[in-house]
């Protein structure tokens, strides 16, 4: 394995003052023995980073697949490793001569810290809205101005505010411009991470990434535009092809689970009404783990419903599959699709659905006994360029990925789009009769919400 003092412009030698000469070892599922300088232990100690190990990667995940209760301490990790051994093989390559210590540092301390502002329970929390910030803009706040800020400055001797723009855009300078490839897109190094852990985690056959090959085929390419870019040798348009598969299967069949799923909404619910009443502020979410939140949400503090919510969690009483509605039924499918973006509405629409069972079953209905599960719209981006060293007949020595294989995103967004389900999830006890009168159930609840 690389470690840190071996970033150097050529490759070929040495530079002792880039990162720390004396890293200690991490031995990582998977990648075994990972150098971990110095430098990086003083972010590790701290309070904000921390955190990040009650915080499990998949969520609620664990309770399908047990094994899969890794962390974002561990993930972060990960990143950080394959941005160092994919900054040190840029700075090897002529048109990577340019990138200096300080530009490997921020590249690396972003890598590092891209999730210290995530929520407890992946991404769930965020959908709410306002007055929930998005982890983004927690992460960035986190970086410019906590403890955080003061050991980038001192320690690592790097601006914290480039750190933040690195992670989450803004007005980028120079090759703060072009390593951002490296954290986030199609080639960023996190899917690189996450894909092959959440699979091995899961123990599932999917989520496979010839990481090692993929990042050797990393380059540095002047687009028609003259902006320079990372892009990917043609040794690489195989390996980039199975991460982008990767991610769709991993979707498929870890990320939309429906029981995985049925869980995020139950928190998503719970989280929501307990800010309504005013028993949470926002602001301390990020405050949380995962065990913490979900014991706080179980308090006599929270609204009844919360409370029953956060219990029915804790003791794997899980919401099931009412009634999944796919992309071909394009109008309903739409409109509940659009509650994505109004979760204030969704809500309404799953009071009011309660309400008519419980007027029609003539017996008590709880107000969180059906909810709506929409999973989040995915953007699907391939926007990379591949250099040949040896165009084959046909192709120019530099071309759109989507060129030289035929597919653009709209494929990969249409496949999306038919596996990705909308669901009611129902308390086990009425999920029949939702099966059985949903029409009824559904669509005057959303006319009477004004959902088109």
């Amino acid at each position: 394995m690389q470690e840190y003092r071996e970033i150097t412009h050529s490759g070929a030698q040495r530079n002792e003052e880039t990162m720390s000469t004396k890293p200690s070892q991490i031995r990582d599922s998977l990648y075994g023995l990972m150098p971990i300088s110095t430098e990086a232990l003083t972010i590790l100690r701290l309070p904000e980073f921390l955190r990040l190990d009650g915080i499990q990667q998949l969520g609620f995940a664990s309770r399908i697949w047990p094994g899969a209760k890794h962390t974002r301490f561990e993930h972060s990790l990960g990143v950080m490793h394959l941005a160092e051994l994919a900054v040190t093989h840029l700075r090897a390559l002529p048109s990577g001569g340019e990138i200096s210590d300080d530009d490997a540092r921020v590249v690396i301390a972003a890598a590092l810290l891209h999730d210290i502002g995530h929520y407890p329970f992946s991404h769930a929390i965020e959908e709410l809205g306002p007055p929930i910030r998005n982890h983004e803009e927690v992460g960035r706040a986190l970086i410019i101005s906590s403890e955080i800020a003061d050991v980038l400055r001192d320690v690592w001797q790097i601006d914290p505010a480039r750190v933040a723009g690195m992670i989450h855009g803004g007005d980028l300078q120079g090759n703060d411009r072009v390593l951002r490839g490296l954290l986030s897109g199609t080639l960023d190094v996190d899917k690189l991470d996450y894909l092959p852990r959440d699979a091995r985690a899961c123990n599932v056959p999917y989520g496979g990434v010839d990481t090692e090959r993929l990042i050797d085929a990393l380059t540095i390419v002047e687009t028609p535009t003259r902006e320079r870019r990372i892009g990917i040798g043609d040794k690489g348009i195989s390996p980039l092809h199975s991460l982008i598969n990767a991610r769709q299967e991993m979707f498929d069949n870890v990320y939309w689970h429906h029981t995985n799923r049925a869980c995020m909404v139950m928190l998503l619910r719970a989280v929501q009404d307990a800010l309504i009443a005013g028993c949470i502020k926002a602001d301390s979410l990020t405050n949380h783990t995962d065990a913490s939140l979900l014991a706080m949400l179980q308090t006599d503090a929270m609204p009844d419903a919360t409370r029953e919510l956060a219990q029915a969690l804790a003791l794997r009483r899980i919401h099931k599959r009412g009634i999944e509605i796919s992309a071909r039924a394009s109008d309903l499918y739409d409109r509940i699709g659009q509650l994505w973006y109004a979760p204030a509405k969704r809500r309404q629409v799953e009071l009011a659905m309660a309400a008519r069972l419980q007027s029609m079953l003539s017996t008590p209905v709880a107000s969180t006994a059906i909810l709506i599960d929409i999973p989040k719209p995915e953007r699907w981006k391939t926007d990379v360029w591949v250099q040949f060293e040896r165009a084959p007949i046909g192709m120019e020595p530099l071309m759109h990925w989507q060129d030289v294989v035929g597919m653009n995103d709209a494929d990969l967004k249409n496949y999306e789009e038919h596996r990705r389900l909308v669901r009611l999830v129902t308390e086990a006890s009425i999920a029949e009769a939702v099966r059985t009168h949903w029409e009824e159930l559904l669509v005057p609840s959303l006319e009477e919400t004004d959902v088109d």
